[in-house]
Order: C-alpha cells, then sequence, then structure tokens
C-alpha cells in the first residue's frame, strides 16, 4: 500500500464522505463529567492542551498529567517534547501550575497510559476514573488502549469539540487528515491481536470507507501488521 500518487490521492467529494463516516466512529460520544484526573495525549494537535485547559476550568478536574516525548511528526513543532509545550500552553490557558502533571518520555499511546498511571501514583494518586483527551479521531483507539492496560480504572474520553470540516481547516491539509483518520482506524483494527488494546467493533459502513480510502492510496500513516 506504498507509492501512492497525488492523483490517487485526490480529495473527492466521496472520500470526503467515507472520512466524516470514520471520523465519527472515532469518537466516543463520551458525557463529560466529574473524575478524579486527567490524561492529556501528546501529538501533534496543540488543541488537546486547549480542551484539556477547557475542561480543567469546567471542574471536572484537579489533576492533569501531560505525557509525550517527540516523534518524527511532533519535533519541529515541540522542540522541547510535547508535554512541555502542552503543558506551557496549558498554564498561558489559566490552568495553575500545581494542577499539572509532567510525564515527557512516551513515545506511544500504550506507554502514555502506563507512564501516566505511574506518574499519578507517584503523586500519590490512583484515580477511578480517568478522562482521557486527545486528538479528536484519537479517542477510539485511546480509549481501547487504556481498557486493556488499566482495566480498573473506568475511563471516559474527550477532545476539542470540533466539527470535521472545522478540523481539517485547523490542520491546514486535508490529506494529511485523511491519512491519519486512515491509520488510526488500522490500528483500532490490528492492535488487539497484537495485544496493545481491547477489540473494538467496526461497523459495515465504517469499514467500506476504511477500504475506500485505502485503495484511494491514504496510507501513509499505515503501521505493517
Amino acid at each position: 500500500m506504498t507509492g501512492s500518487t497525488d492523483t490517487q490521492r485526490a480529495v473527492t467529494d466521496e472520500r470526503l464522505h467515507d472520512a466524516r463516516v470514520i471520523w465519527d466512529y472515532h469518537q466516543m460520544h463520551h458525557k463529560p463529567q466529574l473524575v478524579d484526573a486527567a490524561i492529556g495525549l501528546g501529538s501533534h494537535d496543540l488543541g488537546v492542551a486547549t480542551a484539556t485547559a477547557d475542561l480543567y476550568r469546567a471542574g471536572l478536574f484537579t489533576t492533569v498529567v501531560f505525557t509525550g516525548g517527540n516523534s518524527p511528526t511532533t519535533c519541529a513543532r515541540f522542540p522541547r517534547g510535547e508535554a512541555v509545550h502542552y503543558r506551557e500552553h496549558a498554564l498561558s490557558l489559566g490552568v495553575p501550575n500545581e494542577a499539572i502533571l509532567l510525564e515527557p518520555n512516551a513515545a506511544n499511546t500504550g506507554q502514555n497510559i502506563t507512564f501516566s498511571r505511574q506518574v499519578l501514583a507517584d503523586a500519590g494518586i490512583t484515580p477511578a476514573t480517568v478522562l482521557l483527551v486527545s486528538k479528536p479521531y484519537m479517542e477510539r483507539r485511546s480509549y481501547a488502549t487504556a481498557r486493556k492496560l488499566w482495566p480498573e480504572a473506568e475511563v471516559l474520553c474527550a477532545s476539542e469539540p470540533l466539527k470535521f470540516d472545522d478540523y481539517v481547516k485547523s490542520i491546514g491539509d486535508e490529506k494529511l487528515v485523511l491519512d491519519m483518520l486512515v491509520g488510526d482506524l488500522q490500528r483500532v483494527i490490528e492492535y488487539p491481536k497484537l495485544g496493545f488494546a481491547i477489540e473494538q467493533d467496526v461497523p459495515e459502513d465504517v469499514h467500506a470507507a476504511y477500504e475506500s480510502l485505502l485503495t484511494a492510496g491514504f496510507t501513509s500513516r499505515l503501521i505493517t501488521p
């Protein structure tokens, strides 16, 4: 599935429809509620820190862990590490320093969860309820990962409340967003087989949209199973 051309990866109305189907599936549609702690999952998207700050100001939690080191896709944008830049952004939005714990080493979602859990434990916090704040299309994968690695905790998900079209505009690259939607769905499908996440039902229309975008060449974010 490599070597796709720009012609193959043309963003047509049909492909945007497929992307919206996958986008909606990726979101867990959990109702925000009071939790013992939140975890802001590092990525290229500073909107995660914005959403976390909004949820903190809404009074949903008193402690948040920002987690994430660097990756090839974030080192230029966040040279001091994802978690560090998230923390700085949250501070600028009014989240007090004492509410923030830092986990600056995680290199993948499993480590985000495992390392953040340890950071909380080191601070004397053993949460029964955890809110994962992520990119909008990463909610389901982060949920499935946390349920596998932290089964005793009740896990809720949240993200910046953006519609698909608005999110695409915020990123500024339609093709990249479609690639990321496809890549995250592949992980939802494949990671349970590798022991990284719990199994998630993938409805027929979501799977059809996924296959359509794969055929169209939106494959740059795929892993090799």
